[in-house]
Formats: structure tokens, C-alpha cells, sequence
């Protein structure tokens, strides 16, 4: 399964009745109905270990690219009109600025190892604690309410996994939570987010700008009031988009397949 393709439904289970493995790129499961496939005798695996270190590598270059505003700025520096750069057109700072983030995993982890080079305060909130020592490593901060961390981060960064529980856990309310200077940074799914509400937030400057390297849908209709916006920065969900991480996935995958068919057990099976 690449890209979420083909759809793993009833339908072409009943039409594969010798399936034994879904090898499925990336972190992400949930396009997959697990139940579903378990009831078939199907087992799954995906690649989430490699996928990480690029994907906090994007997450970090979102934060730069959205508060340097890199994107105006080189359509500034390019544009047939331009005739001057005006000396008051200024970003933000990241080093020494605050950094909440909202699932504290892989990628999470590795995103707050990157910040503490930037000197960066660092929050984060997750199902579960880190030990002392992975916090002390990085120099993070637990915050067991969410609320916390909305309210005294400039930055917000998601890396959840899409449940039914985090299904836009960001909406009106907790946006408003957000500093009006504060930009939100999503390297997770689109659903996370309430896009309506980021929408209307960002029109009404409620807060400052937002990065984001997945919407829903994906790519956005052309109309979308999000691509209109001088305040956000889009990308086509490519977090773990590098030759050497697509490559060693697709070896992953292999693997993993190759071991179904053997009746070996599988690396990196989603139990």
C-alpha cells in the first residue's frame, strides 16, 4: 500500500482469499481497518522507524521556512516588480522561542532533539510521559493538559497518530488558546485539524501563521480559502520524502512481505 492505494476494503479481500500480508508505507495506519484484516487472517506491517528522522527534519524546516517567511520572501526577490526590499519586513525568532509538541513519539522526539540546537524552550504533551532522562536529554517539559502547552507556546507542532481521539483535537477552541503571535506547525494528518476553524483563525488573526505539510483533503481543491492565505505555508505531505528514506521503505516493505509468505514473523508487524 503506497499513498494509501489500493483501498484495503471487503471487497478486495473477498476477491484475494490467499492475502496474507499488507505491507503499508510510512507511519500512518489509519486507512487501515485492522479489524477488518485480522478477521480475514491478515496481517500488517508499515516502516515507522526510518520515516522519522526526515519528517522532524520537515517539521523543523517548516518552522523556519513560516517564521523567516521564506516562501514572501522569495516571491519578493524574484517578482518582476520589485524594486527595493523594505528594511521593515521582518519574521520571527526561533532560537529562544518556545516549542510545544503535541505527541511526544519517533518523530516527536527526534523534532525536540533539532530544537534544543535552536535553544528552543521545549513542551510537549503525550498519552504518556517520557522517562527523566529522555526529558533531561533534550531539555523537555511534560505538560499534562494540553491547554498548558496551547497557551505558552509560540510554536505548535503536531506529530500525532490520526485515533478517533485526536480527530481534530485542534479546533476553535484550543486555536484561541494559542498566543495571537503563535503559529501552528502540523507533520501529521490533516484531520488533526479543524480546518474550518484554522481558517477562520488565521483570517481573523487569531494566530499568526500556520505550516503544514498535510490538509484534507490532499491537494486541497484550488479554491480552498487556505491556499489564499499569505499566512500559511502548504506542502504535498512530503515528510519523509527523500531518495534514501523511499528506498529503504520499499526494501521494508519487501522484507515484510517476504516474511508473511514464509511464515516468518514479520518485521515491524502492527499488532
Amino acid at each position: 500500500v503506497w499513498y494509501h492505494k489500493p483501498a484495503i476494503n471487503e471487497e478486495l479481500l473477498q476477491s484475494l482469499p490467499n492475502l496474507k500480508v499488507v505491507a503499508s508505507a510510512g507511519v500512518g495506519i489509519d486507512h487501515l481497518d485492522l479489524k477488518l484484516l485480522s478477521s480475514y487472517g491478515v496481517k500488517v506491517s508499515n516502516t515507522p522507524f526510518i520515516v522519522s528522522t526526515d519528517t522532524a527534519d520537515m517539521g523543523m524546516a517548516l518552522m523556519l521556512a513560516s517564521s523567516r517567511r521564506l516562501v514572501e520572501g522569495h516571491e519578493m526577490a524574484v517578482s518582476p516588480g520589485t524594486e527595493y526590499f523594505p528594511v521593515d519586513w521582518l519574521g520571527v525568532e526561533v532560537s529562544g522561542a518556545t516549542l510545544g509538541i503535541l505527541g511526544m513519539g519517533k518523530i516527536g522526539y527526534k523534532v525536540a532533539e533539532r530544537a534544543k540546537a535552536f535553544e528552543m524552550k521545549i513542551l510537549y504533551h503525550n498519552r504518556n510521559q517520557r522517562k527523566k532522562e529522555e526529558e533531561s536529554a533534550v531539555g523537555a517539559v511534560y505538560c499534562k493538559k494540553i491547554d498548558d502547552l496551547l497557551q505558552q507556546s509560540d510554536f505548535v507542532l503536531l506529530a500525532l497518530t490520526l485515533t478517533p481521539q485526536t480527530h481534530k483535537l485542534i479546533g476553535k477552541r484550543e486555536l484561541e488558546l494559542m498566543k495571537p503571535t503563535a503559529t501552528l506547525i502540523n507533520i501529521s494528518r490533516g484531520l488533526i485539524v479543524d480546518q474550518d476553524a484554522l481558517v477562520e483563525a488565521l483570517q481573523n488573526k487569531v494566530i499568526k501563521a500556520a505550516a503544514l505539510d498535510v490538509t484534507y483533503p490532499e491537494p486541497l481543491p484550488r479554491d480552498h480559502p487556505l491556499l489564499k492565505l499569505k499566512n500559511v505555508i502548504i506542502t504535498p505531505h512530503i515528510g519523509s520524502a527523500t531518495k534514501k528514506t523511499r528506498w529503504v521503505m520499499m526494501e521494508e516493505m519487501a522484507e515484510s512481505i517476504e516474511a508473511g509468505l514464509a511464515g516468518l514473523p514479520i518485521p515491524r508487524e502492527v499488532l
